[in-house]
């Protein structure tokens, strides 16, 4: 999804990282949630309403049977808000809440030290089709296919800043659904409110991406703190 900007936020990011903090009052967030995905490492980003443009990312490992926060940040989400990821239209701006995998990770610059899950670097033909009258739709090609159109798709190397380093988030990756949506990551932020994926401050996504162990199978759940998109729906 493009990582156009539509919303600009005042307020600057705020990256923490809190290794075995101890829990606040009540269970931690994945122990309320429906499912985490079956493996011991899991991303949260969580916005306090559907219509909210930014809220919280944390990312939790799981011990001894226990969740246990691994770092957190402030996130930003899409200009439009969240929306439930099986109704989300395209070119919408909104983020699509839901439970999902994480396919690989890729960026303009190298990889952060300690990265274990596969990570593609961007070349100057790298880009990611979302075009809706092509084969490739919501997949990375190299280079773009002629039936992927420049105009409907990203040129991955032109988002220098957002795409320095980046997560895939598996919405409609698996088996795409047309119109629903393409290009939805977890990327650096820009100057404000995504088009639709979920950003991090830099110092966050490269701590991310050292972090997560593709052994462990890390998933991400997105959602709001109530309502008919919770995040503990997912």
């Amino acid at each position: 999804m493009r990582p156009g900007v539509a919303v600009v936020l005042a307020s600057a990011s705020l990256l923490v990282l809190a290794p075995g903090a101890p829990p606040t009052a009540g269970p931690p967030l994945p122990a309320r949630m429906a499912d985490t995905g079956g493996g011991s490492q899991l991303i949260t980003a969580q916005a306090p309403r559907a219509g909210a443009t930014s809220g919280t990312v944390i990312w939790w490992d799981r011990r001894n049977g226990t969740w246990v926060k691994a770092g957190s940040a402030t996130a930003r989400f899409g200009a439009k808000g969240l929306v439930e990821g099986a109704s989300r239209k395209q070119g919408t701006n909104t983020t699509p809440t839901g439970l999902y995998d994480l396919p690989y990770a890729f960026g303009i610059k190298k990889a952060p030290d300690g990265t274990e899950v596969t990570y593609r670097p961007v070349r100057q033909n790298s880009w990611w089709c979302q075009d809706n009258d092509s084969r490739s739709y919501n997949r990375w090609t190299e280079p773009r296919p002629a039936d992927c159109r420049a105009d409907r798709s990203e040129h991955l190397i032109s988002y220098t800043t957002q795409y320095a380093h980046a997560y895939v988030i598996g919405f409609n990756y698996a088996e795409p659904v047309l119109g629903r949506g393409a290009g939805i990551f977890l990327h650096v932020n820009g100057r404000g409110a995504t088009a639709g994926c979920v950003s991090v401050p830099a110092a966050a996504m490269r701590a991310i991406l050292a972090w997560a162990d593709p052994v462990r199978r890390p998933h991400i759940a997105i959602g709001t703190a109530s309502g008919a998109t919770a995040i503990t729906r997912y």
